[in-house]
């Protein structure tokens, strides 16, 4: 299973770097939130799959049994999620702000601050 795992890190992280890349600042956006997606995948896998048997400590413990998952990275991705997403709603506003003023995606098109030399 954790074979799996990585390969699929691996395909998300080549998808997100192909995509970022690229001109368009939507397409980067979206290579982004992919490569966030990837890094929380990673996160949560280093933290053990172990299916049917949830990380809960018994009454009268201290620690969970031998074998259980870690659920601080399962915690850490959670959080990961909410700001990832959060990074996104505003990056998508700001990119249709910037659409609406500049009537273009085409990150070489958008030079406001920068106008092109004439030569």
């Amino acid at each position: 299973m954790e074979v799996f795992i990585a390969i699929m890190v691996g395909a998300l992280v080549a998808a997100s770097v192909y995509l970022m890349l690229a001109r368009n600042v939507l397409r980067f956006l979206f290579g982004l939130i992919l490569l966030s997606n990837a890094a929380n995948l990673l996160i949560f896998a280093s933290g053990g799959l172990t299916p049917e048997a949830p990380p809960l400590i018994a009454y009268g413990a201290t620690a969970p049994p031998e074998g259980v998952a870690n659920a601080l990275p399962q915690a850490l991705v959670l959080t990961a999620i909410v700001i990832g997403f959060g990074l996104f709603a505003f990056a998508l506003v700001l990119i249709y702000r910037g659409y609406q003023n500049l009537g273009t995606l085409d990150s070489d098109e958008m030079r406001l601050a920068e106008p092109e030399e004439r030569t």
